[in-house]
């Protein structure tokens, strides 16, 4: 079964999913963030992100779930590890952390056809000032749109709540990225948009499932794709932070598929 055969479609092709279909969404995002949660204690000075990755693999394998990105578009890691300036999409590989790193892990998995697609940051050692700041703001904005969220609202109104916010921070918003419908799909209608004017846009219907990811940098907001395709980074070098939920439309707001077992979300030096 895919998502073809599930619910209707709205005129601007957002499929709608039955109140049944939240269950099994709320199960793949359970385990989505119970990795994340188990690999914080990895998260040290001189750990190198293959090793994360290897851990992660083997919690997907041992829970009889299935990684959406190991063969995808050729991908062959179980997490994409963003560190600094990496904005998103990093490879996993023999990089070791040091102190004062700042990183994004991303974990999508598969439970009985449903995809649970997640990420939050974590911090080796000391963090900086500056770094901290952009966490925070960072974890906020996603919040900000996820308060946008209900019926009647637009998904202009989400981008809207999110940008308006960063900037007020003085910090930017990548366009290069968005978030994305999902289901038994990993990507399908809308894009979700991180920026946008309010009131514009696809209108929001219960039973809309997607993520909200913002992506938020220190400098400016262009990005550019390294020569492997996959690692996408700040043009000015400046650090780049994300959080990701994937969430629900219900009829009076919202339900977070991906919400930490252990509260664990935020880095847990707050």
């Amino acid at each position: 079964m895919d998502d073809r055969s599930k619910g209707r479609l709205t005129r601007d092709g957002i499929r709608i999913f039955d109140p049944s279909d939240f269950a099994g969404m709320h199960a793949a995002g359970a385990l989505a963030a119970r990795i994340l949660d188990e690999i914080a204690p990895l998260v040290l000075p001189g750990t190198n992100t293959g090793e994360i990755d290897a851990v992660i693999t083997a919690m997907v394998n041992d829970a009889g779930a299935i990684s959406a990105t190991i063969g995808y578009k050729g991908y062959k890691h179980a997490s994409c590890i963003s560190v600094n300036h990496v904005v998103c999409h990093g490879i996993p590989g023999d990089k070791r952390l040091k102190d004062g790193d700042i990183l994004n892990v991303d974990v999508t998995v598969i439970v009985d056809g449903w995809y649970g697609d997640t990420s939050r940051m974590y911090v080796a050692g000391d963090v900086s000032r500056k770094a901290e700041r952009l966490i925070q703001v960072t974890h906020d904005a996603l919040f900000k749109g996820i308060e946008a969220v209900k019926p009647g609202n637009t998904f202009g109104d989400v981008g809207h709540a999110i940008q308006a916010y960063v900037e007020a921070q003085r910090m930017s918003v990548v366009r290069d990225f968005c978030g994305h419908g999902l289901g038994r799909v990993f990507h399908a209608p809308p894009n979700v948009l991180h920026y946008g004017r309010a009131g514009t846009g696809a209108v929001l219907e219960p039973g809309m499932f997607f993520t909200i990811e913002p992506m938020v940098n220190l400098g400016r907001p262009e990005t550019k794709v390294l020569a492997d395709d996959w690692t996408a980074v700040t043009r000015d070098k400046s650090l780049s932070a994300q959080f990701e939920h994937s969430i629900g439309v219900t009829e009076d707001g919202c339900e977070i598929f991906t919400l930490s077992p252990g509260g664990k979300f935020h880095p847990t030096w707050i």
